[in-house]
């Protein structure tokens, strides 16, 4: 099955290409079903004038809290996965032994958060005992949310900037959108230069875009709910690049899913649009995307799109000349 592939583990990406936009492009042509071998600067190339790519503006925050229990001194770390409606946040949470209700912990950085409620197959509820949204408390407090397969999830300083896009503006993921990680300005200039536009969305990115598919049947899935945003803006050059017979390019599984959760118009709200085959996509024409893990759904969603066996052939090829996969690895470009 294509969702199942053998990777050596040296191929996952450790640290992004330097520049972004010299990270290797597989490019996958559907039609005529061949596949060649580029770079992501070479986008102006491959792409037509009057094309419109779409990106995911999300802004990573430093979710990732370093700390040690009030009472026992024991070690824990946290994960902030959002506010609830009374303020208190939502954690994933390790520590050694179990923390009860009422207990204490302290961020390295001063933060002390108290466990308010241990809600059966939740993530953990904890409450800051500082003032201050969750955002301002974050960047104080916090640091960069990478996933375990980079460095053991430990970021240094050069990780603030490279896990994050160039043009990320709206705060709230806790997962960068990585197919966005390769643009520079200078590649946005050449591809406006090509009269090839873009306009942005924004989905905010949560935990559940890692979470596996288990063993059984891919369709019985529960699909996660993600925040996202359409703009009036975006929704009518959309519009306007369909009319005149453009395509629409998205950059990454994110915004593809915001674009066809609904119809091309302004619209907000959570998503848990789960795209697998058949779909009919109504909005996206082509797609620009990194290697994603094994046996999960943003895997489902490039094979909808693209079709299972040249996903599974564009998978092979890449392992064999060693592309770099997932977070900071190369790129694939399906037209």
């Amino acid at each position: 099955m294509f969702l199942d592939y053998d990777l050596p583990p040296d191929l996952i990406a450790q640290r992004p290409a330097e520049p972004r936009d010299h990270a290797r492009l597989l490019v996958v042509h559907r039609d005529r079903e061949t596949i060649e071998h580029r770079h992501v600067f070479d986008l102006p190339d491959l792409l037509h004038a009057g094309d419109l790519l779409v990106v995911n503006d999300t802004r990573v925050l430093p979710a990732r809290l370093l700390g040690r229990r009030e009472r026992t001194g024991g070690k824990w770390e946290g994960l902030y996965l959002g506010t609830l409606a009374d303020g208190s946040w939502s954690l994933l949470s390790q520590t050694k032994g179990t923390l009860t209700v009422g207990e204490r912990v302290v961020v390295d950085t001063g933060l002390v958060l108290k466990l308010m409620d241990r809600p059966t197959g939740q993530p953990l509820v904890y409450r800051p005992e500082s003032p201050g949204s969750a955002i301002e408390l974050l960047e104080q407090h916090g640091t960069v949310p990478l996933p375990p397969y980079i460095r053991k999830g430990r970021g240094d300083d050069s990780d603030k900037s490279r896990y994050q896009t160039v043009f990320a503006q709206a705060p709230g993921s806790v997962a960068a959108p990585t197919a966005g990680l390769h643009f520079t300005p200078e590649l946005f200039q050449r591809l406006h230069d090509r009269g090839i536009q873009h306009a942005a969305v924004t989905l905010h990115v949560g935990m559940g875009t890692f979470q596996p598919l288990g063993a059984g049947d891919p369709a019985k899935h529960v699909m996660h709910k993600e925040w996202c945003t359409l703009p009036a803006a975006t929704a009518a050059a959309v519009r306007e690049t369909q009319a005149r017979g453009g395509r629409v390019v998205a950059v990454g599984t994110t915004t593809v899913r915001t674009l066809e959760s609904g119809e091309i118009i302004a619209r907000t709200g959570d998503t848990d649009l789960f795209i697998r085959n058949p779909f009919t996509f109504r909005a996206v024409d082509a797609l620009m995307t990194n290697f994603h893990l094994p046996r999960t759904s943003l895997l489902l969603l490039v094979g909808a799109f693209a079709g299972e066996k040249l996903i599974r052939q564009a998978y092979e090829m890449a392992v064999a000349e060693r592309y770099r996969f997932f977070s900071y690895g190369d790129a694939m470009l399906i037209l």
